[in-house]
């Protein structure tokens, strides 16, 4: 199965601060499937490392206040283009991330609250149809 996931997620050092972390559950899946990933904010033309971002209104801003917006949505359309391109059958993205948030994204206060909504990227892989999970689900 040609999975694509969040490359923060297997040891990528994409995150907004460079943080590496593993995954288990995550990388396990290399064992048993292609596992392409990609980094939609890194896509999108965003710097690592980048101030936190979190969706504001209908915008996407950094902590000081910078809006990114446009970053985010070529980002999701490059992601797009991967997942059509390799037939991504599942694709596992960061959870609450701006970008890749499912159910769950940070409020836009920079306060580590958690609201209802998808980040930029899920919310366009899920309007094409693709099978959306946070690592929390694998």
């Amino acid at each position: 199965m040609n999975i694509l996931v969040s490359a923060c997620l297997v040891g990528i050092g994409c995150k907004y601060n460079c943080e590496i972390k593993e995954y288990p559950n995550i990388t396990a899946l290399l064992d048993r499937h292609t596992v392409i990933p990609v980094c939609p904010e890194q896509l999108g033309g965003l710097p690592t490392p980048r101030k936190p971002l979190e969706i504001k209104g209908n915008n996407v801003v950094d902590s000081s206040g910078e809006i990114h917006t446009q970053e985010f949505e070529k980002g999701a359309n490059e992601v797009l283009k991967i997942a059509k391109m390799v037939g991504a059958q599942l694709v596992v993205l960061k959870s609450n991330s701006p970008s890749c948030g499912i159910g769950k994204i940070y409020d836009g206060t920079f306060s580590s609250t958690l609201i209802d909504g998808n980040g930029i990227t899920a919310n366009l892989l899920k309007k094409n149809g693709f099978t959306l999970k946070t690592e929390k689900d694998i």
